[in-house]
């Protein structure tokens, strides 16, 4: 309760006359006509001047009888004083095609003080299609930590704001969560508006089970950790959810068909909700293939299906007795043999490299 608003209440319960209700009624807290005058009590009630315990019984009993048609409107105003702060929209925009908005989310960047962008150029577009004139500030990757500051501290003052990306839902693989986070810590109220999510346009239409799925965003850039990144998804038994940029996923394909396997199912959806919009299916090595042969341009997911059944060594038979036994039989080197070992147990060329040094070390110290 604020200081003001305290010292009206506590002027209310400790004075009984007019002037009272006069003051609350300036303050806000009272309106005029909300409780009963001093002078509209029976005569016994002031007749109090000779007998100081009545008098404390009647003016307990006056201000109960004067607070209770108007304390609801005191406290209503007083809560209202209290919820100055504004709010933080996390609206969703299109991902491509400027109709996939709600209504909800137009209505909202009208009203909404200030809404804040990964690029203004790019929001820009989105608003003046809908001419929505409510200005605009960037918040993108690089001025992230020191603009959520400054934009909870208006949120703090009573602003309204709308958070946007360039396409799609804020705080899913673009700049967001950190806005969201210190808002909440503040306590600032924060209200998803939701809408056009690539993640999912992709999932539902690649044709790959729904009904479990990961995201993890973008992969890594270098292939070293790409690599290791994928080689977690070897045993995944539901569809995994990526974004790639279209100058890495060339390379992405080609450590997905080394680390997972040839055909491992994949699906690549590219410019969802545009123009060129196009989904393309099939085993790994087929997909790498069909890339190799053109350049992809615009936003791709890309989507990797659960893998197989791991198959197992014979019973008795251990990596290293198999391993000598592809040689023999297909006469053909270690390197190569490692090879069609890996692909035989469903696994990386890598993974089973590192098997078979275990498996010697262990032997050695026999």
């Amino acid at each position: 309760m604020k200081k003001g608003a305290k010292t009206a209440f506590d002027r209310l319960v400790t004075r009984r006359s007019n002037d009272v209700i006069s003051f609350v009624c300036n303050k806000g807290a009272l309106p005029p006509g909300g409780g009963r005058r001093y002078s509209e009590f029976p005569q016994e009630h002031r007749r109090d001047r000779r007998n100081p315990a009545a008098k404390a019984r009647r003016g307990n009993a006056f201000v109960a009888a004067m607070l209770a048609p108007a304390i609801r409107v005191a406290g209503a105003s007083i809560m209202a004083e209290q919820k100055t702060r504004g709010i933080l929209y996390v609206v969703a925009t299109p991902i491509g095609n400027l109709e996939d908005i709600t209504q909800r989310a137009l209505r909202i960047l009208k009203e909404a003080g200030l809404i804040a962008c990964e690029d203004t150029r790019q929001t820009r577009k989105l608003l003046d299609h809908y001419a929505i004139a409510t200005p605009t500030i960037s918040y993108y990757e690089h001025n992230e930590a020191a603009r959520a500051e400054e934009l909870v501290g208006w949120l703090e003052e009573g602003l309204n704001i709308a958070q946007v990306s360039d396409a799609g839902m804020p705080g899913i693989s673009d700049p967001g969560y950190r806005l969201i986070k210190l808002a909440i810590e503040r306590g600032i109220t924060v209200v998803p508006v939701p809408g056009a999510s690539a993640l999912t346009a992709a999932l539902v239409g690649s044709g790959l089970p729904t009904d479990a799925f990961e995201f993890h965003g973008f992969l890594p850039a270098k292939s070293g950790q790409r690599r290791t990144a994928l080689e977690s998804f070897r045993r995944a038994e539901h569809t995994i959810v990526v974004y790639e940029a279209p100058h890495r996923i060339r390379e992405a394909l080609e450590d997905v068909v080394a680390v997972l396997g040839p055909d491992r199912p994949v699906v690549i959806a590219r410019e969802l909700t545009k123009i060129h919009e196009e989904f393309i299916r099939g085993t790994a090595v087929e997909v790498l293939s069909g890339v190799r042969e053109r350049e992809l341009k615009g936003e791709i997911t890309l989507l990797i299906g659960a893998g197989e059944s791991q198959a197992q060594p014979a019973p008795g038979k251990d990596l290293s007795a198999r391993l000598r036994e592809i040689m023999q039989e297909q006469r053909i080197d270690e390197k190569s043999a490692l090879k069609v070992l890996a692909k035989e147990q469903g696994r990386s060329k890598s993974e089973v490299y590192r098997e078979l040094q275990r498996t010697n070390m262990r032997g050695g110290r026999r």
